[in-house]
């Protein structure tokens, strides 16, 4: 088992501000894991409030040693190797995950969604996301995402209705709510809810501080649209405290450390009567791929990270009427440029 992992910095093709700091890139791990001719990709993407960067990845990767690893590999023990070597790094776990899941499925000849059950025929439309930006720069980039039949909006600073009344003056598509832990009072949170179901938001995530679940609970219960944790919900032993506190979960590979524990936490949801967001960081076609193998379990489907970059080192999945396509290609079907 070859493992090998270099660095690459994801452009955004716009500054991307939510409510708490800006960015225009990302910093990318990029990972191949090969065995006997055979090579599957994974990436770890470090945003910064995930708290990993490449030192710390460079760090963990400086103790990973695969080789009693092997095929048909056992997740369970994978997910333990890696926890036991650092409880945290989720980003890197995720990069190893995904790898191997694509490594697999080229062994055994086989699409990556098969080995979660999924029905490509299920798929969510996903979302295209629209960071703080000014009116006119707002309005651009919803010319720009047209191609999806979903908004996402970043709110959580003092212009919030200011930025949903541009966005209406623009489209009466579907809008989805990030608020991204910004709003300080819940009885502020619960009025600018109820404001925003009116304007035709589907969903919110994570209104208030992540560390307050009673807040977050207080207007969950009172919601007429569904609450979404996601700050919150980070990995599988998450998805039962969330339960009572939000009406669904946002699960993302890069908070779950990779396909295996994602799917984990998307089927205790369900079991939990919870919805279920798909999501992403800002991410190459590698982990888009990776989720899309997993969006046709969920609800709601959030995996815009091809269409919000500059660089993108893979090709851009086949994306048709609002959602992605699953193709049949061994692994993820990642398509090299």
């Amino acid at each position: 088992m070859k493992i090998s992992y270099k660095p690459f910095e994801l452009t955004l093709k716009h500054p991307f501000t939510i409510a708490k700091f800006s960015r225009t890139s990302t910093p990318i791990m990029l990972m191949e894991i090969s065995h006997e001719g055979f090579t599957g990709f994974g990436e770890a993407s470090m945003v910064p409030y995930m708290g990993e960067n490449m030192e710390t990845a460079n760090a963990f990767m400086s103790k990973v040693d695969l080789s009693w690893l092997k095929p048909p590999f056992n997740f369970d023990e994978v997910v333990a190797y890696l926890d036991n070597i650092a409880p945290g790094n989720p980003n890197i776990k995720a990069a190893i995950d995904i790898a191997l899941h694509d490594l697999k499925g080229k062994i055994e000849n086989t699409p990556c969604y098969k080995f979660f059950g999924t029905d490509p025929s299920k798929m969510p439309e996903t979302s295209y996301t629209l960071g703080i930006d000014t009116p006119e720069v707002l309005i651009q980039k919803i010319k720009e995402g047209e191609h999806c039949h979903i908004i996402k909006v970043k709110l959580g600073r003092d212009n919030d209705k200011e930025l949903i009344n541009t966005i209406r003056s623009a489209t009466d598509k579907p809008l989805f709510v990030d608020a991204n832990q910004g709003w300080a009072d819940k009885h502020h949170g619960l009025e600018m809810v109820n404001w925003l179901h009116e304007q035709g938001v589907v969903l919110i995530e994570q209104p208030m501080a992540k560390d307050d679940p009673d807040s977050n609970a207080w207007i969950t219960e009172r919601s007429p649209i569904a609450i979404v944790g996601d700050e919150s919900v980070q990995r599988f032993a998450d998805v039962e405290k969330a339960k009572g506190v939000y009406h669904a979960i946002n699960v993302k590979l890069m908070k779950s450390g990779g396909m295996y524990e994602g799917h984990r936490m998307i089927m205790k949801a369900k079991e939990l009567g919870m919805k279920v967001m798909i999501g992403c960081m800002s991410e190459t076609s590698c982990a888009t791929l990776a989720a899309a193998a997993l969006a046709p379990l969920c609800d709601w489907s959030d995996l815009d990270g091809p269409f919000l970059t500059n660089n993108n080192p893979y090709k851009d999945p086949e994306f048709k009427n609002g959602k992605w396509v699953l193709n049949d290609d061994p692994g993820l079907g990642i398509r090299l440029r």
